[in-house]
C-alpha cells in the first residue's frame, strides 16, 4: 500500500531542509523512438533548454531496444525477464504492480495519453490509470478507423469505410476518420492532438488533487512523415520533399531483402528523422507553456526520455528489433524541477527502470510492494541507492516472429533466421558485451569504438568471461533460465484487426 511522505517534514527521505522544495505533479513524457546521439541543439532545443535547467542523464540506457518491453520496465522497475512482457507475450503481468498503481494509492489522480497502440488498454498498461486516452483518436473509441486514413486512394478509403463503420458506434467512427482526413495537421501523428487535449484538461481542473501525466509522442517512429517545413530544414540541399517522401519505408521487408536501400535513401530518411525529431520537441515546448499557463509548472516533475533508439542503415539494420546496439538502447533522459533543478550533466550509468524509485522517492511517496518486485535505484540526489557499475537489456523474444516474417515473404533470408534468438547486453563505462543463447557474441571498447564496429572477443578472453559472469549473476544462466510469459496459457495478445493494422503501420508486424 502506498502512502505518502509529510511534505512539511523536511528531513523525511534524508533529504536536507535546505534543497528544493518536493515537487507536487509529475509529467513523464516519452518520445517515441528518441536515440540519445540524435537528440541535442539541433534537433531539440526545447528538451536542451530543459537539460540546462535541469538534469540531463548522458548515459541512460532503455532495458529493451522496443516499445512494449521498454514500458514495461519504466512502469514496473523490471527488466523483461522478469515482466515478461516481449514478441512472444504481448500483456503485461497483472500480479506486477505499476507506477501508475502507486501513486492512484498515494491520492494523484492518474492520467494518460498514449499514441502508440502498444501502451493501451489491450496489453494491460491501463492499470492504475483514471484515464488512459488514445491520442491519435479525436473521440475515444476501441474501433480503430485507421484503415480509411491509410488508404492510399479513395476506392481503399471506401472499401475500408465499409468494413468498419457500423463496428461499434458509427457516428464516432465517422468523427475519427473526419478529423484525422480534414482537420489532423499535416505530418502529424497525434501529438498535437494530445497537447491541445492536456491544455483544455488542466484548464478544466478546479481541485487541489496533484496528478501524474504520462503521455507518449509517437512522431518519430516509422513512418518519418513530418511536416514539408520541417523536412526541409533537414534535408540534404539537392533533396526535396518529394524524393524524400517517396523512399519506401517497411523495416521488416527490407530486413527480408524484399527491398533495398541506398546511402543516399538513408541519408534522407536520416533527415525525415531529425525533422520528426524537431517537430515533435515544438510539441514538448507546447506541453510545458500548457503548464506554465495553468500555474503548474513550479510544482512539477518533468521528466523527459526516450523508450529506445533507431537504426537508420547502421550496421546494415532499419528499425529497432533484433540486436541491441547503443543506437537502441542508449536514449534521452532528462529530469526538471524540484532537486533536479540545475543538476548538470552527470555520466553515471542509469537505466530507464531507475524511474519508479526516483519519482516516488521525489514525491515522497513509500510504496515498498513497488520498488522491492524490480531493480529500480533513486536518481535523487541525496539517495542512498548504490550507483550503478553496470546496465543491462534483453531482447527476449524477436518481434515479429520468425514465423510471422516467412507467412509475409515467404522464404527469408539466412541472415534474418539467425535472429531467432534470445539476447541480453551488460554495458559498463567502458566495454559492452553481447551474448546470445545461440552462442552468439560481441564485445566492444566503447571507448574507442562507440560504434560498436569491431568485434573484440577474441583479443579480450579475461573480459569476457568477467562480463559473461555479470550476466548471469543477474539473470542466471540462458541454459536454466526459461523464457518468460512464453507458456501455452500465455501467449501473444488476440489483437483486434484495428490494433493489428496500426501496429503493421509501425513496422511491428
Amino acid at each position: 500500500m502506498a502512502n505518502t511522505t509529510d511534505t512539511g517534514d523536511s528531513t523525511a527521505n534524508g533529504r536536507d531542509p535546505a534543497s528544493h522544495s518536493i515537487p507536487r505533479n509529475i509529467v513523464l513524457v516519452v518520445l517515441d523512438t528518441a536515440r540519445a546521439k540524435t537528440s541535442g541543439p539541433e534537433t531539440s532545443p526545447t528538451l536542451t533548454d530543459l537539460a540546462r535547467e535541469g538534469t540531463s542523464f548522458e548515459n541512460a540506457f532503455a532495458t529493451a531496444p522496443w516499445t512494449l518491453p521498454s514500458h514495461a520496465s519504466m512502469f514496473t522497475g523490471t527488466y523483461s525477464s522478469t515482466h515478461g512482457t516481449h514478441g512472444g507475450h504481448t500483456f503485461l503481468d497483472e500480479d506486477l504492480r505499476t507506477l501508475p498503481e502507486a501513486l492512484a494509492e498515494a491520492g494523484y489522480e492518474t492520467i494518460g495519453v498514449s499514441n502508440n497502440t502498444w501502451i493501451t488498454e489491450e496489453f494491460g498498461f491501463d492499470r492504475g490509470f483514471d484515464d488512459l486516452r488514445k491520442g491519435w483518436q479525436y473521440i475515444q473509441s476501441d474501433v480503430d478507423m485507421g484503415t480509411v486514413v491509410r488508404g492510399e486512394d479513395l476506392r481503399e478509403k471506401l472499401q475500408a469505410t465499409r468494413d468498419r463503420l457500423f463496428e461499434g458506434n458509427p457516428l464516432v467512427n465517422t468523427a475519427n476518420v473526419l478529423y484525422s482526413e480534414l482537420f489532423q495537421p499535416s505530418g502529424d501523428d497525434g501529438s498535437a492532438r494530445t497537447t491541445a487535449w492536456i491544455r483544455n484538461w488542466l484548464d478544466d481542473r478546479d481541485d487541489e488533487q496533484p496528478f501524474f501525466l504520462f503521455c507518449n509522442f509517437i512522431e518519430p517512429h516509422v513512418e518519418y512523415d513530418p511536416p514539408r517545413a520541417y523536412a526541409e530544414r533537414f534535408l540534404p540541399e539537392d533533396a526535396s520533399y518529394e524524393e524524400a517522401r517517396s523512399i519506401r519505408q517497411d523495416p521488416r521487408a527490407y530486413d527480408c531483402e524484399d527491398y533495398e536501400l541506398t546511402e543516399r535513401d538513408f541519408e534522407l530518411l536520416r533527415g525525415l528523422y531529425r525533422a520528426e525529431l524537431a517537430y515533435v520537441d515544438d510539441q514538448l515546448a507546447a506541453l510545458r507553456s500548457a503548464l506554465e499557463d495553468a500555474g503548474e509548472w513550479e510544482d512539477t516533475l518533468f521528466v523527459v526520455c526516450g523508450d529506445h533508439g533507431e537504426h537508420i542503415g547502421e550496421h546494415g539494420f532499419f528499425g529497432h528489433q533484433y540486436n541491441l546496439y547503443d543506437t537502441l538502447i542508449n536514449v534521452p533522459l532528462v529530469v526538471h524541477g524540484g532537486p533536479f533543478t540545475d543538476g548538470g550533466t552527470p555520466d553515471d550509468l542509469v537505466q530507464l527502470l531507475d524511474l519508479p524509485a526516483t519519482i516516488l522517492e521525489t514525491v515522497g511517496v513509500d510504496d515498498p510492494e513497488l520498488l522491492e518486485q524490480g531493480s529500480s535505484r533513486s536518481l535523487h540526489p541525496q539517495s542512498t541507492d548504490p550507483s550503478r557499475e553496470a546496465v543491462f537489456a534483453e531482447y527476449v523474444a524477436p518481434q515479429p516472429s520468425i514465423e510471422r516474417l516467412e507467412a509475409r515473404f515467404g522464404d527469408i533470408p539466412d541472415r534474418v533466421r539467425a535472429y531467432d534468438r534470445r539476447l541480453r547486453a551488460v554495458r559498463t563505462a567502458t566495454h559492452k558485451y553481447v551474448r546470445g543463447d545461440d552462442g552468439f557474441e560481441r564485445l566492444h571498447d566503447v571507448r574507442i569504438d562507440p560504434q560498436e564496429r569491431t568485434n573484440v572477443a577474441d583479443r579480450s578472453p579475461e573480459r569476457v568471461r568477467d562480463l559473461r559472469s555479470r550476466l548471469e549473476e543477474r539473470f542466471g544462466s540462458f541454459e536454466e533460465a526459461d523464457v518468460p510469459g512464453a507458456g501455452a496459457e500465455t501467449g501473444p495478445v488476440a489483437m483486434r484487426d484495428g490494433t493489428k493494422e496500426r501496429l503493421a503501420d509501425l513496422g511491428y508486424l
